[in-house]
């Protein structure tokens, strides 16, 4: 069984930038796939970022590309999403996840995080 604890949202202005740690625990975090997934207010859960265990691939939602970028330290058993140039349509319960296979914008997750709230104002 594999924890996630995501950390790092909060309140930010149109423009600005947030960091997003994902830490894990309770598995072979080098072996896992890693993904962010987001969730606003009256809409379904969408794909944000994608990784693969070693790193070397990655997949991002249209919305996001060029703005984030998922990152992974595995010595440290953590993930990472790096939010620049944020817009208020970003505001959204952000998870992360932890998949067997990589899937890129199709991948499921075997286990889940409890997520972090990030709000944007304008």
């Amino acid at each position: 069984q594999v924890q996630l604890v995501e950390s790092g949202g909060g309140l930010v202005q149109a423009g600005g930038s947030l960091r997003l740690s994902c830490a894990a625990s309770g598995g072979t975090f080098s072996t896992y796939a890693m993904g962010w997934f987001r969730q606003a207010p009256g809409k379904e859960r969408e794909f944000v970022a994608a990784i693969s265990w070693n790193g070397v691939r990655t997949d991002y939602a249209d919305s996001v590309k060029g703005r984030f970028t998922i990152s992974r330290v595995n010595t440290k058993n953590t993930v990472f999403l790096q939010m620049n140039g944020l817009k208020p349509e970003d505001t959204a319960i952000y998870y992360c996840s932890a998949s067997r296979t990589y899937s890129g914008s199709k991948g499921r997750g075997d286990y889940w995080g409890q997520g972090t709230q990030v709000t944007v104002s304008s």
